[in-house]
This record gives structure tokens, C-alpha cells and sequence, in this order.
């Protein structure tokens, strides 16, 4: 399938919200636990090794990173959240930040929640489920690092978020994806795609998966 986040290029990192540019150009976030493998998974949509910065240090993201798809939109990476080591006046800065994005930015058109397969629904991820649902925004979940789990517990897992999900009130997309394997990446780009308002002019399917 053609990727329609191949050529996204950094523009630009913010460490604060009045930072970042007020052209109103329609953007696509990124958030998750800061080893949740987020910054693995930006790259692997992209297909771009080196685009978001890797680290086996979580908590290493503490900016708020932009790239510009040819289009205009842009895919922000946001700081991760929820590792123990970071002083908590730090961790209160970022909560207060990524929540003030998520519940009031106006170019905001989706939330990529990443999670880690083995640990989804953390204290941290149903917060930012809240600012989603307050909001008001569509959200995709991405269940990261599925190569580490079985066939059946990857599917059990699925189910059990799905159902959670539910019980919470929260409407949104679940799958299971590995950056490792590519596993369900060519339906995350589709998914993630008809968040942004260029998908009306190019229209992406692609058979779904667990």
C-alpha cells in the first residue's frame, strides 16, 4: 500500500506549548508511556529508521517534537509519560503540557495512544484516555511489542482492552502492532490516515487485523 507518512520531515522540537506554531495546520499526536516503544513505532510508520529518536533510556522524549508530511499536516511526538526516575516536578510539567494539548489544542485531529501489549491500560494511559475523552478527540491504540507475546495471549489481551475500553466509555480503535515484525502496520497507516483531512483526497484501505 502506498504510505502516506513516508516523507514526514522534522521541523521542529517545543519545550512548552506556546512553543508551538499557531497556523492551525491539522495535526496527528502521539502519546504513550515512556517505554512503551512510541518512538519506534512513529518511525516504523513512517518508514523511517532515525526519524523520532530511540532510546533504551525511557523518559529520554521530554520535547515536544513536530514533522511536517508533504501535505502540511504534521505528526507531533509527544513527550512520554509515567517513568518512576523523572523527578516528579518534571513528570507534573509534562502531565500538565500533554493534557492542556490533548483537551484544548485546536489543530488536534487524533491521539495515537501507544501502549505496551504486556501492560496496557496503566494509571497514566486511562489519564490520558481521559483528556481524549474530555476532549473530545478520536483516538487509535496501538498495542506495542506484540512480537513478545503468543498468537492466543495477543488476541486475549485485544479483547480484554477492547472490553475495558468499553466499560470505560471510551470510543476508540484497538490493535495489536510491532515495530519489530510489522505487524498490523499497514493497518495502522490506513487507521491512522482517515484521522487527518488530506485522507478525503486519497483514500488508504487495508484489510483489518487483530
Amino acid at each position: 500500500m502506498l504510505n502516506p507518512f513516508a516523507q514526514a520531515q522534522f521541523v521542529m522540537s517545543c519545550a512548552e506549548l506556546a512553543q508551538c506554531p499557531r497556523d492551525g495546520r491539522p495535526e496527528l499526536a502521539f502519546s504513550g508511556r515512556s517505554n512503551s516503544g512510541k518512538s519506534s513505532a512513529l518511525n516504523a510508520l513512517c518508514g523511517h529508521k532515525g526519524l523520532a529518536r530511540v532510546s533504551k533510556t525511557p523518559g529520554r522524549t521530554q520535547l515536544i517534537n513536530l514533522f511536517e508530511l508533504p501535505t502540511g499536516e504534521r505528526l507531533v511526538d509527544l513527550p512520554g509519560y509515567g517513568y518512576a526516575k523523572v523527578p516528579g516536578r518534571v513528570r507534573q510539567d509534562w502531565a500538565r503540557m500533554v493534557g492542556t494539548y490533548v483537551e484544548q489544542r485546536t489543530s488536534l485531529q487524533g491521539i495515537v495512544l501507544i501502549m505496551d501489549c504486556r501492560h496496557p491500560l496503566t494509571d497514566h494511559d486511562r489519564q490520558m484516555l481521559e483528556w481524549v475523552r474530555n476532549g473530545q478527540r478520536p483516538c487509535h491504540i496501538l498495542l506495542s511489542k506484540s512480537d513478545k507475546l503468543g498468537f492466543g495471549a495477543g488476541k486475549n489481551t485485544f479483547l480484554k482492552v477492547r472490553r475495558d475500553l468499553q466499560a470505560m466509555g471510551v470510543s476508540a480503535g484497538v490493535q495489536l502492532f510491532s515495530a519489530q515484525t510489522g505487524q498490523g502496520l499497514d493497518e495502522a497507516r490506513a487507521a491512522l490516515w482517515k484521522l487527518l483531512p488530506s485522507a478525503a483526497g486519497l483514500a488508504i484501505e487495508i484489510a483489518p487485523s487483530l
